[in-house]
């Protein structure tokens, strides 16, 4: 019997795999709450098969506790959480869910431009305290400005989209332009300092790579309007945390909303109480985004773009069959 164990899977998750696997008497399912670290790794030893969030790190050292591990089903699109040059080197094979969400993060991106244009933040903290003045909180329309995208995959458009439909014009970077955003919603593609330079908000869509990191930095920032917003869905590190701080306390930036900042680690409670420590540096960024969250032109939330109930049962079920597939001898969805 082929056992497969699951990490940072709630009571629901755990129905829905189950139901994905069936009534196969072929595999054994193992679930756990917490994430997959070198302190639960014996919860996995003997699995063949493991399902992950982007809360469990995969490491060389977490590779050598899991002897008989074969493939990894990380339950994201990125797979930056994982050592995938030690999995090659072990010849374990790494399956993702490529798609699973592009509406929805789209969704929650335009979401989050919308409330920084109208100043949602500052209007909500206001109303909170009993006050009901209008002064201050003059926004600005959506419609006729330009929104520039860089990364035009499957998330990026469905941004396209929503612009489109918001009446704004649409500018984009990418490494293949797609001829047809460009025929359906009249989007214009241009090299990077373009779209940094012509646009009014600014939406990141690109995985994080060592080419992205900081690809949002001090110098790109200097490049954007001073009424410019910014948006990042993708991954923290794609944009420097101490330049965006700087930028907003010199006044250089409109506004900026990040649903995953670097640091982010130290925020978010539920990957917090599963760390027994934390690194310097980690730290160092937490500070700086405590210190872009006090902004009345930012706002920051947890990682949270993902978080529908149609799209974790999309990513459990395209996990389950991942995993299926792999051991049926046709793997699917493989990271190379």
């Amino acid at each position: 019997m082929t056992k497969l164990a699951f990490f940072d899977v709630d009571e629901k998750e755990q129905t829905t795999l189950s139901r994905a696997f069936g009534k196969e008497k072929v595999y054994e399912l193992s679930f756990y709450r917490k994430s997959l670290d070198t302190h639960t790794a014996d919860s996995a030893k003997d699995a063949e098969g493991i399902g992950i969030f982007i809360q469990s790190r995969i490491t060389q050292e977490l590779l050598d506790l899991l002897p008989r591990l074969k493939t990894i089903a990380t339950m994201s699109t990125g797979f930056d959480h994982i050592d995938m040059d030690a999995c090659k080197a072990r010849g374990i094979t790494v399956c993702n869910v490529p798609s699973y969400g592009d509406n929805t993060v789209a969704e929650y991106a335009f979401g989050l431009i919308i409330a920084l244009a109208r100043k949602l933040k500052p209007t909500f903290e206001r109303v909170e305290r009993g006050i009901f003045s209008r002064s201050g909180l003059m926004g600005t329309d959506i419609k006729g400005k330009t929104l520039g995208l860089v990364g035009t995959g499957r998330i990026g458009a469905h941004m396209a989209r929503l612009g489109w439909a918001f009446g704004m014009k649409v500018i984009a970077y990418d490494l293949r332009p797609d001829k047809a955003l460009s025929e359906k919603f009249g989007v214009v593609f241009t090299d990077m300092e373009k779209v940094l330079q012509q646009a009014d908000v600014i939406s990141l869509h690109v995985p994080y790579l060592p080419s992205t990191h900081h690809l949002i930095n001090a110098e790109r920032l200097r490049l954007f309007k001073p009424a410019a917003l910014l948006v990042n869905t993708s991954r923290g590190k794609v944009v420097d945390t101490e330049a965006v701080a700087a930028a907003l306390r010199k006044g250089r930036l409109g506004g900026v909303a990040l649903d995953t900042f670097e640091g982010e680690e130290v925020w978010i409670e539920e990957e917090f109480l599963k760390r027994d420590e934390l690194a310097a540096i980690p730290l160092k960024e937490a500070m700086e985004s405590f210190s872009i969250m006090r902004s009345e032109r930012a706002i920051l939330t947890p990682h949270n773009a993902f978080n529908t109930r149609e799209a974790m049962d999309r990513i459990l079920i395209t996990t389950a069959e991942n995993l299926k597939a792999y051991f049926s001898g046709n793997p699917q969805n493989q990271v190379v």
